[in-house]
């Protein structure tokens, strides 16, 4: 061994094969020998113990080479079984598994048995009262910190407008993991936060139409007239709109007539017509005075039709 540099406490040490001859020209004789038995493999629930083979001399009885012995005549090596009674009962303790929650508080459980070892590969379950160890546990809580404030949300409003394309809304508040506590929205991530407005329909509106209003007085106190009334274009929601067909508008204007009242004529002289009346000829020629009102007004005119 060449060291060229400081050893740090290494040490080598070598072996040289010992190469004897027997005293005077006599060649020593070599033979198979069984070691004593090994140390047993297992403390209980049976384990194994050898006895190795080895090359000795035979005139000082030490272990050489086992090229010095016959291979051919090489006996078996002994094995034999050791410390076959069970072993006591212990606790079998398996692996935590995964927290249930995150935050907030989980559990998390395991598998504690009380065995015992019967053979190398042979166990069986006994009640718990054998192992006289306390039993270890197998439930323990975990992830025991505070989860972060998260979203929640209320339920959605009724889509409007009530027919036609609209929206529906919602809030979202920013609250603690056990919803006791409302948060400012910043203390919620922003890029999740749920979304508050989408677009709904309850289908198609229906067209505006033509709303009449109530029948005006009567133009005339007594007698023919004429009475007006409103006519407007509404939409479903009740604004004014143009989309109404005009042919079928209501009419805003009829004749109508008032009750008038008898005014008995004494005499023929008594029968004359309404100074400020000038349309008596056409009362006459269009044969209204059968009606009570212009014969009044054209007493004359119409006296004797």
């Amino acid at each position: 061994v060449l060291l060229q540099e400081q050893n740090l406490g290494i040490r080598y040490k070598f072996n040289v094969p010992i190469q004897r001859t027997g005293s005077g020209d006599n060649e020593v004789g070599f033979s198979w020998h069984h070691l004593p038995w090994s140390e047993c493999s297992a403390t209980c629930a049976g384990g194994s113990q050898k006895q190795e083979v080895v090359c000795k001399r035979l005139d000082d009885n030490s272990v050489v080479q086992n090229s010095y012995c016959d291979p051919d005549s090489k006996p078996p090596e002994n094995q034999r079984d050791c410390n076959t009674e069970p072993c006591p009962p212990e606790w079998f303790i398996g692996d935590w598994s995964e927290c249930g929650k995150t935050c907030d508080g989980g559990m998390r459980t395991r598998t504690v048995l009380c065995i015992r070892k019967i053979g190398p590969a042979e166990e069986e379950t006994l009640e718990d009262t054998h192992c006289l160890t306390h039993r270890p546990i197998e439930r323990e809580s975990c992830n025991n910190q505070s989860c972060p404030p998260k979203w929640v949300t209320l339920d959605w409003s009724e889509c409007t407008p009530k027919c036609g394309p609209g929206f529906k809304h919602r809030i979202a508040l920013c609250k603690s993991s056990d919803l006791t506590k409302t948060f400012p929205p910043a203390h919620c991530p922003s890029h999740n936060k749920p979304p508050v407005r989408i677009r709904c329909s309850l289908g198609r509106c229906p067209p505006p139409r033509w709303i009449p209003g109530e029948w005006g007085q009567c133009s005339a106190q007594c007698g023919l007239g004429q009475q007006m009334r409103t006519v407007q274009c509404l939409s479903y929601t009740g604004q004014p709109s143009n989309d109404c067909a005009e042919s079928l508008r209501p009419t805003t204007m009829q004749q109508c007539e008032s009750k008038c009242d008898a005014t008995p004529i004494a005499n023929g002289d008594e029968c004359k017509d309404v100074n400020k009346v000038a349309y008596c000829p056409l009362v006459l020629k269009f044969k209204f005075c059968s009606r009570a009102y212009f014969r009044q007004m054209c007493c004359k005119t119409c006296q004797g039709h």
